[in-house]
């Protein structure tokens, strides 16, 4: 039985599980080894049942939206039913794009962990929290791992949505830390492995496109900054949420147009399908312009991308 990567998406982030499956195949020296599924929330017709519902999150009462960019989130906690409870494999988020080979986190010495994780820097715990979005995770020790039954208990209250994703629902000791190299929160560097683009403002491929998150946040600073966002954009008549932003660092930009150029050259992704992405307003209108603008730099350059 191969190994297997899970990329879980929906619809209005199936684009950037895409180049995230490409980016896996291109930077690993035996992909054979490995097979790669995309898990979309469309397959996954249980979800509609929670549309509309009050759950628990951060201590508080909100309402979960199908439509949301993140509504793939609780298919975090798939892959272990999917792999029949055998075998090892690795969840990602769609806007996580890998930089070295995948092999390498197959196969780690787990040292008797469940799971492997990136710990959630900045929260002052006992016990540290970690980060779900890419998880290695030894399947026939998840067995008490059911998504669909989980999620439920969130909106009966038994669960709080952060406790669920941030594994503090695990077993002590079976969690084991994941180097911040395999889940790099908005850094690209040379040590980078997997790059996360985890700011959903500035995803690179979203630029000048409305908002279509909920604004969540623990800190009075970001509830107060998305009350500001709600009240100006009454008075506007623009956005509710505002609109994404440029990202801060042009090279993770480009990386990502580079990959996506590539997908074009290779076939995989069709221009016919970015025009309709584009259309569905999931994509930022010049990245047909972008993608080729980086397949022509990367035929005079072979490494465009420069990492600080």
């Amino acid at each position: 039985m191969r190994n297997v990567v899970f990329i879980h998406t929906n619809p209005k982030q199936m684009l950037g599980a895409m180049v995230a499956r490409h980016a896996l195949i291109r930077h690993s020296a035996a992909p054979e080894r490995f097979e790669v599924r995309i898990l979309s929330t469309t397959d996954f017709p249980q979800l509609q049942r929670f549309n509309g519902r009050s759950y628990l999150r951060e201590g508080r009462q909100v309402v979960w939206r199908n439509d949301d960019s993140q509504s793939f989130t609780p298919l975090r906690f798939a892959a272990p039913e999917q792999m029949g409870y055998v075998g090892r494999a690795v969840m990602t988020d769609p806007d996580v794009f890998a930089l070295a080979d995948i092999n390498e986190l197959f196969e780690r010495d787990m040292g008797g962990a469940a799971v492997m994780a990136r710990p959630v820097p900045g929260e002052a715990r006992s016990q540290p929290d970690y980060a779900s979005s890419v998880m290695l995770m030894d399947c026939a020790r998840l067995k008490h791992w059911a998504w669909e039954a989980d999620f439920e208990k969130v909106f009966l209250g038994k669960y709080d949505y952060r406790d669920w994703m941030w594994l503090r629902l695990e077993p002590p000791g079976s969690v084991a830390p994941l180097e911040p190299q395999w889940n790099d929160f908005d850094r690209l560097q040379r040590e980078t492995k997997m790059l996360h683009n985890t700011q959903r403002r500035t995803q690179p491929w979203k630029t000048g496109l409305p908002a279509d998150f909920t604004l969540r946040g623990l800190t009075l600073r970001k509830r107060i900054g998305a009350s500001v966002r709600r009240a100006r954009a009454a008075l506007t008549g623009t956005h509710p949420t505002g609109y994404y932003e440029p990202h801060p660092d042009p090279a993770q930009e480009q990386l990502f147009f580079r990959l996506l150029g590539e997908c074009l050259e290779a076939g995989s992704i069709s221009e016919s399908l970015l025009r309709s992405e584009i259309d569905s307003q999931n994509l930022r209108v010049d990245a047909l312009d972008k993608a080729c603008a980086a397949m022509k730099g990367s035929a005079r350059a072979p490494a465009p991308v420069s990492l600080r």
